[in-house]
Formats: structure tokens, sequence, C-alpha cells
């Protein structure tokens, strides 16, 4: 860390800050916690902390509490300051702001004003337990918190059942096994999964299999801290050759071998040309 980084320019400064290991902290990040003018945290007890880890002063500057509680009350305020010259900090409890967390309705506003907002990338939950989970990266959904409640958690995974990307939760530790119920009530039992705990922390642990083996392995799990789950795309898991065999028989006993193929390749996540080839050796006639 530069110990006597540049001056900040007025702006919106939002701040990535560590999971777990307080060394995953960025040496920008630092400089930015040093050098702004005010800084504005979600949890001051957790920020101030943090500083003090690394060695920060506050030396005088305002520490402003920001939060879902007071995020209507307090945006005037930081907004003000960044039009009298100031940089402002924001940080979150942990990770990257707006992830979760009350930072949207502060870059909008500051946004609104016309006022410049920049970031500083770290760590982020999300990001490392796609990294661990060993399920597809290319494409990838981050859905939040489900409802607690059990319908409205119901509906909310049925929207997502045929997304074509990894889907990535935040849930409690009281409230998983009934996420996990749910998704395999709404997803499928054989869609690959994991579940990420306490990442970066002295206690991480990251379960993977199918659903239904995540169910299944839940009583031998911690539950305890903060837990990411994971869930594969929508056809991750293929059906065997007998199945599609056997699905095709059925559909050829009403439909001809093309549509066939288009009805049972639809059902199963299967390329048609590939299931229309597999009907043309079951020797059956169109």
């Amino acid at each position: 860390m530069d110990p006597h980084p540049a001056p900040l320019a007025p702006a919106l400064y939002f701040v990535s800050t560590p999971i777990g290991s307080a060394r995953d902290i960025t040496l920008r990040a630092l400089d930015i916690l040093k050098s702004a003018d005010v800084i504005a945290a979600e949890d001051t007890r957790n920020t101030r902390h943090l500083m003090e880890i690394h060695g920060i002063s506050l030396g005088g500057r305002p520490l402003v509490a920001y939060h879902d509680h007071n995020g209507k009350a307090q945006r005037p305020r930081l907004i003000g300051y960044i039009k009298d010259g100031k940089s402002v900090a924001y940080v979150s409890d942990a990770g990257t702001p707006l992830v979760a967390d009350p930072g949207y309705a502060l870059g909008r506003a500051v946004i609104d004003a016309g006022l410049p907002v920049t970031a500083a990338p770290g760590p982020s939950a999300v990001l490392a337990a796609l990294s661990v989970s060993g399920l597809p990266t290319d494409r990838f959904l981050f859905a939040g918190f489900p409802p607690p409640a059990a319908g409205a958690r119901l509906s909310f995974l049925k929207e997502l059942s045929k997304v074509p990307a990894t889907l990535v939760f935040y849930e409690s530790p009281n409230r998983l096994g009934k996420l996990l119920a749910a998704m395999v009530e709404t997803l499928g039992g054989d869609r690959p999964a994991a579940i990420c705990r306490e990442l970066t922390k002295r206690f991480e642990e990251t379960r993977r299999g199918t659903l239904d083996e995540l169910v299944a392995a839940l009583p031998e799990m911690t539950l305890k801290g903060e837990i990411v789950v994971l869930c594969g795309r929508p056809g991750e898991t293929r059906a065997d050759a007998e199945d599609v065999e056997a699905a095709l028989r059925r559909a050829m006993e009403t439909s001809r071998l093309k549509d066939a193929a288009r009805e049972v390749a639809e059902a199963l996540n299967l390329p048609r040309r590939e299931v229309y080839q597999i009907g043309l050796t079951l020797k059956s006639p169109e």
C-alpha cells in the first residue's frame, strides 16, 4: 500500500472488502480507504475493525452508517459531500457492494445527480463459489436470497427452472434444508449442484453432487455461517441411451420418426439430430 496515495477526485467509490480473510483486500481498496474524505459503511463496526487491522486511521474523517433502514435519510447527505468536492467511499459488510446489499439505491441516486461513480473490484462470494463449485461458469445468474415463505419460494424457483445458466443463491443456514427440498421439487433431483459454506474462512466447506445427493448429505453438514447454493443449468445431466430409446419407442407408436425425435429431444434436452440418428437404428418405420 502506498503510504501517501494520491488524493481522490470527488466521486462515489464502491470498495470491495474481504468475505472472510482480511488479507484478501486489494491494494487499491486500502488506498481508497486511506484517502477518501468520507467513508460510508453498512456496518461501521466492521469497517472500523477492518481499517484497524490494516493500520488505517480515520483521522477525524466522517464514518457514516448507511444501510437499509436509514438509506433514504443518508443519501442526500452523501450526495452533498460529493457536490462539495469530497470523495465518498462505500463498503458493505463484506464482498462487492450492490450484491445483496443496500448500495444500489445510493449508486442510482449519485448517478441521477450527475455525479461520478467508480468501483474498486475485489472479493465476491458469488465468484468465489462459482470458482470452486465445478459447475459451468460461462453463463450464470445470481438470484439473490430466495423468498422465505414456502409458496413464494416455489414460485420463485419455477420461474428460474428453464434458465439456461448456472443459478447462484444466497441462503441462511436455518432455511437451507427447505430451499434444497423446494429445488428438488421444482428443478429436479438429478440437477448437479453445490453448497459452499464459509468461503475463504477457516472452516470453508464445499459439497458437490446432485440435488438429491445434497439433500441426503445435509445431516452430515455443519449448518453455520454464510452459505452459497449453486445449481447447474437444465440438461446438465444427460439421459442415458436406454432412456432415450424407450422414450423414442413410445413416441413412435403415435408419431413419425421425425416428429418423435423432435418431441424426445425437447423433453430430454438433447440435440434433435442425435435423437433422430438413434431412432434410425431402432429400424422402425416413419
